[in-house]
């Protein structure tokens, strides 16, 4: 399994911003997608932003206009940078990576960052 290793959450004011960095153990040229997912208490955890390892993009909707996911190749990280931050994107921000068909598709989850946003 890929471990992955979150930093960036913390707190902001509505309408500010915050960026979240995941470290992959591994070459992410090995990963076939990598990403964030979020949850918030007492609620399902969500998908947020996924970047397959073809570039493609998996936004949700709540988000598409105001967070971007980017990847650094070189340095085995993705990014989730998040802009006009509002009070219900407050929630635990999970790194997500799940690898190809020679490494059965497995899944990795980072440890979390915790994400205020006060109004």
């Amino acid at each position: 399994q890929v471990q992955l290793v979150e930093s960036g959450g913390g707190l902001a004011q509505a309408g500010g911003s915050l960026r979240l960095s995941c470290v992959a153990s591994e070459s992410i040229f090995n990963i076939n997608a990598m990403g964030w997912y979020r949850q918030a208490p007492g609620k399902q955890r969500e998908l947020v932003a996924v970047i397959s390892r073809a570039g493609s993009l998996d936004i949700a909707e709540s988000v598409k206009d105001r967070f971007a996911i980017s990847r650094d190749m070189a340095k085995n990280t993705a990014y989730l940078q998040m802009n006009n931050l509002k009070p219900e994107d407050t929630a635990v921000y999970y790194c997500y990576a799940k690898q190809g068909p020679l490494y059965g598709w497995a899944e990795s989850w980072g440890q979390g960052t915790q994400v205020t946003v006060s109004s």
